[in-house]
């Protein structure tokens, strides 16, 4: 396995290393296993996250389903998110940044009429320009990291789901899949997109959990082993590169599993502590926090197994 944190200029727009080979065993344990297990709950790697987070604010997102007033910051990601997808739909020659930003109206349009209560995001006209300026500003971040002209996804949010032996139901989205092949076979990169800056050390782990979370999936429900996966940083054009292995992803299938039976264990107990850090600055739900004062609304009626919502497109929270 390698990681790295390439800062802009230490790889040519739009190429990366060659990966390695590597495929899914067949068998039980392997892709295609038959006879499916009794279902017990689903899990998206970002919810995943938030568990690992603060398991409070899991119970918040999932058993209590609160609201969440949309943020500026998370609504840009979504509205970027949305350009760069809508940006591979052009011929290559006109995968350009003007390009990019000449689709940001059209997104932002697109996500006002799926929610209309975005008409009050903005306080004034000189907020909402702002809010613009910052979302060229992310765009150009994404043309210094790499050249969409040389590039053929072969998809792009792609809805992706795999139920372990254990029941378990994995699923999200992946912001773009790249296929190509290679002497050695089929050579998949895993590439995500987040509008905020690189984490520190001590959210960096979290970060490339969530990146192995969907190689897993990938290499479960297709059978082929990702040979990259990229995390590119737009807020300060920096990405995160990791080339995972079979070791590597069968540890993070065993993270899974105990991380399900933690989230069991606190469902069964009705034990979801809140857990302080400076993440809580961004928690929309401070106010219902025991860690800021606050008293958590009755849990919900006990269900049969806890089932996420259908995931988002984009999770814009990094």
């Amino acid at each position: 396995m390698d990681i790295s944190l390439a800062p802009v200029g230490t790889e040519p727009p739009g190429r990366g290393p060659a990966p390695g080979p590597g495929h899914a065993p067949a068998g039980p344990d392997g892709p295609g296993a038959s006879g499916g297990p009794a279902p017990v709950g689903s899990l998206s790697p970002s919810r995943a996250a938030d568990f690992m987070t603060c398991p409070l604010r899991y119970r918040f997102r999932v058993l209590d389903r609160l609201p969440e007033p949309p943020s500026p910051a998370a609504v840009r990601g979504t509205v970027v998110h949305s350009v760069l997808e809508r940006l591979f739909e052009r011929p290559a020659p006109a995968r350009t940044v003007e390009a990019a930003h000449d689709l940001l109206e059209p997104a932002w349009a697109a996500a006002l009429a799926r929610e209309p209560e975005l008409a009050g995001l903005f306080a004034d006209d000189a907020e909402r320009l702002a809010w613009f300026e910052a979302a060229r500003g992310l765009l150009a971040g994404y043309f210094s990291l790499e050249d969409p002209s040389r590039l053929s996804p072969a998809a792009r949010e792609l809805y992706i789901e795999h139920t372990l032996p254990s029941g378990l139901r994995l699923r999200g989205y992946i912001d773009r899949l790249d296929e190509a092949e290679t002497p050695a076979g089929l050579a998949v990169r895993i590439v995500d997109y987040k509008t905020g800056r690189s984490p520190g050390p001590a959210f960096e782990a979290s970060a490339l959990f969530q990146m192995r979370f969907y190689a897993l999936m990938v290499w479960r429900a297709r059978g082929v082993m990702p040979r990259e996966l990229r995390l590119y940083y737009l807020g300060d054009r920096t990405w995160l590169r990791v080339v995972p292995d079979e070791a590597d992803l069968r540890a993070t299938e065993r993270k899974i599993d105990a991380l399900w039976a933690a989230i069991t264990r606190a469902r069964e107990a009705g034990d979801w502590r809140p857990r302080p850090s400076r993440l809580c600055d961004w928690c929309d739900h401070q106010a219902r926090c025991p860690a800021f004062g606050g008293t958590p609304p009755p849990l919900p009626v006990e269900v049969e197994r806890v089932e996420e919502g259908t995931p988002s497109v984009c999770e814009a929270d990094g």
